[in-house]
């Protein structure tokens, strides 16, 4: 972990139960300055009471949480000017209008970002004009995060910040919260999009029942490993493939007519496959080799079931 004095967030065994069900369940972690970190778990996880947390919107029941070196709760007065806070349900008045909510945002700021420079490097010009209520959701979430930068963060909480968002809209984000990270902003983010949290992330942190069950940069978690994934027909034996196969490696349908085979994918694990499938008269349509993924990860540490 990194020390304190480079950490803009640090949780130490942090507890937090509602009633007889406990949300977050002895997490710890350190966020360092100026860097995009990932917190990163299935619904019910514990994610968003973390961030909440942190935010000094809820109290923890046991552990510490230090943000800026500060308790986000006994000293939410100091940290308020220095962190920008995104939440999912946008916390904007219906009738407010974009800029004028925007404006009125920036006024309790010493230094602010120029608004109508903000609006427009969101994309949200031509509706400066229009109420919160009447803007498109992905209008709404832009709007939200134009609300936590404004006042010029050293630190900004995203929770789901590109949730209902179109591609083109998607990237500027992802650019907008690069270009933080460059002027030295400490990020800490939630999302459902592990391409998110790849492309984005310094650090991942992925929670599941409360408990982290991984934690580091997207490239050590991912690893080295390649895989080999080929659609054909459902139902192949895939058990008298494993046993053509070299010591290691793994071989699974899933979803049905969907194969991938993991282990050392090489040149000769490669001719191997392809030479079964022949002698089989399987088709292997769209074959190809690639790199375990965050998301690859994500499911072997959380599973593959439905969470509510």
């Amino acid at each position: 972990m990194a020390p304190p004095e480079d950490s803009a967030v640090e949780i130490d065994g942090l507890v937090k139960r509602y009633g007889t069900a406990t949300a977050v369940d002895g997490l710890s972690f350190r966020a360092a300055r100026g860097a995009v970190t990932a917190l990163l778990g299935p619904n019910g996880a514990g994610k968003t009471t973390t961030i909440e947390i942190c935010e000094g919107f809820r109290r923890a029941d046991a552990g510490s949480v230090r943000v800026l070196g500060l308790d986000p709760a006994g000293d939410a007065a100091a940290l308020k000017p220095r962190v920008g806070v995104m939440p999912q349900s946008g916390g904007v008045p219906g009738t407010a209008r974009a800029a004028e909510f925007l404006r009125l945002i920036a006024s309790f700021h010493t230094t602010p970002l120029d608004p109508a420079a903000l609006l427009d490097r969101l994309g949200l010009t031509e509706h400066a004009r229009t109420p919160y209520r009447r803007l498109s959701g992905g209008q709404q979430q832009r709007l939200s995060l134009a609300v936590a930068l404004v006042g010029r963060p050293e630190l900004v909480f995203l929770d789901e910040p590109t949730t209902g968002l179109d591609p083109q809209a998607r990237h500027s984000v992802w650019e907008l919260i690069a270009e933080l990270r460059a002027a030295g902003v400490s990020v800490l983010l939630t999302t459902h999009y592990m391409d998110e949290a790849e492309h984005l992330a310094d650090q991942v942190v992925i929670v599941d029942h409360g408990r982290i069950v991984a934690e580091g940069a997207p490239a050590d978690l991912t690893g080295a490993e390649r895989q080999l994934r080929f659609r054909a027909r459902p139902g192949l034996g895939l058990e008298e493939l494993l046993s053509a196969l070299p010591v290691g490696s793994t071989a699974k349908e899933s979803p049905a007519g969907h194969y991938l085979i993991e282990g050392n994918v090489d040149p000769g694990l490669l001719a191997t496959v392809t030479a079964w499938c022949a002698s089989h008269g399987v088709l292997a349509d769209d074959l190809r080799i690639e790199r375990r993924t965050l998301e690859d990860v994500f499911l072997e540490l959380t599973g593959r079931e439905l969470r509510s």
